[in-house]
């Protein structure tokens, strides 16, 4: 077990709320309370918490939830079943996930962001929300990735960009508009093509 506990408390600050046959690292923090009246954090069963990760209050993950190290999952985001965040991503709260998701390392996910089920999100893929930083003051949108999307290794995803089901994002590529489903998208700026026989289809994420 290495540094995991099994169905181990961590360093907690918050009501937390883990299910049977979990293990959670000694180094990590459950419920991380961010305001006096903050939420439960409810983590399912069989979940894996590994050192430097820090869970806020006001989280709720399913069953099988796992992060590498370092990981951080800000308040109010709610997270499905079986879902992988990777070592160093940060999910930065007010943010849907769905099951079987699979968030490599290094990724960045944003506020009022949603995910859907069987999305896998490539090592340093960045989704952001803000489309004039620090220029206007105006509502955060982050992108809607729908069911099946495939996000390619240090891709980027643009503020209230939807991205369809089945799509599939590129490595490296900025994406500035919506995606229509079962499309390739590709370059800086990334434009779309059909996508090719091998990439067409649902993902299937273990």
């Amino acid at each position: 077990m290495g540094d995991l506990q099994r169905n181990a408390r961590a360093s907690t600050v918050a009501d937390v709320r883990i299910g049977e046959g979990s293990a959670v690292s000694e180094l990590a923090t459950l419920g991380y309370e961010y305001a006096e009246d903050a939420g439960a954090t409810v983590i399912g069963a069989d979940a894996t918490v590994r050192s430097g990760s820090i869970v806020y209050a006001d989280v709720r993950a399913g069953d099988g939830f796992t992060t590498g190290h370092n990981v951080l999952v800000r308040e109010h985001t709610e997270l499905g079943d079986d879902v992988l965040v990777g070592t160093n991503t940060v999910v930065d709260g007010e943010t849907t996930v769905g099951s079987s998701v699979s968030l490599q390392s290094n990724v960045y996910v944003p506020q009022e962001t949603v995910i859907g089920d069987d999305v896998f999100v490539g090592p340093g893929a960045v989704l952001t929300n803000d489309p004039y930083p620090v220029r206007q003051d105006i509502d955060l949108e982050g992108p809607t990735l729908a069911d099946s999307v495939s996000i390619g290794a240090n891709a980027t995803v643009l503020p209230g960009v939807s991205i369809g089901e089945r799509a599939f994002v590129a490595a490296g590529a900025v994406v500035c508009e919506d995606v229509p489903p079962g499309t390739l998208v590709a370059g800086v700026p990334a434009t779309s093509r059909d996508l090719p026989e091998p990439l067409d289809g649902p993902n299937s994420i273990a």
